[in-house]
C-alpha cells in the first residue's frame, strides 16, 4: 500500500474522529453545539459518514481511487469552507439552503469553516500536488 492510500485511511480515521467528538457531552455546550459553533444535525453526521466511507473504499480500492477521493473531496470540502467564510453558510450541510446568508462575526465564520478548509486544502494538495511526485507501488 502506497502513501496516497494510506493517507485516504487517515482521512477516513479523520472523519470518524468528526463524527465521534460530537457524541461527547465535554464538548457539547447548553446550546446543543460542538465547541459552540457546530450544529449537531442527521445530515451533518450523514455528511461524514458517506465521507468516511468514500475515503475508505477509495482506501481500499487503488491508488487512482485514493487520488481520485483526494481530488473531489478536496474541491468539494474547500468550496463548502469558502462559501461558508464569505456567507455564514456552506452548501455541504445544505445551511445556504436552509438558513440562507448569516450576518455573523467574521471570527465565528472563520472558526466554523476552518476544518473544511483545512481538510479541503490539505486534501487538494495531496490530490494534486503530492500524488503526481510519489510513485505508485506495483506488485509483482
Amino acid at each position: 500500500m502506497d502513501l496516497i492510500r494510506l493517507l485516504a485511511w487517515g482521512y477516513a480515521a479523520a472523519l470518524a474522529f468528526v463524527i465521534a467528538i460530537g457524541y461527547v457531552p465535554a464538548f457539547i455546550d447548553q446550546n446543543n453545539l460542538i465547541f459552540g459553533l457546530f450544529a449537531r444535525t442527521w445530515y451533518g453526521d450523514g455528511l461524514h459518514l458517506v465521507s468516511l466511507i468514500w475515503a475508505a473504499i477509495a482506501a481500499m480500492t487503488s491508488r487512482n481511487a485514493s487520488d481520485l477521493f483526494f481530488r473531489l473531496f478536496g474541491v468539494m470540502y474547500f468550496a463548502d469552507g469558502v462559501l461558508g467564510l464569505l456567507t455564514g453558510s456552506g452548501y455541504l450541510d445544505f445551511g445556504i439552503f436552509i438558513a440562507g446568508v448569516r450576518d455573523l462575526p467574521l471570527a465565528t465564520r472563520f472558526f466554523a469553516n476552518a476544518p473544511h478548509l483545512l481538510l479541503g486544502g490539505v486534501a487538494i494538495l495531496i490530490g494534486f500536488v503530492l500524488s503526481p511526485r510519489v510513485p505508485q507501488v506495483r506488485h509483482a
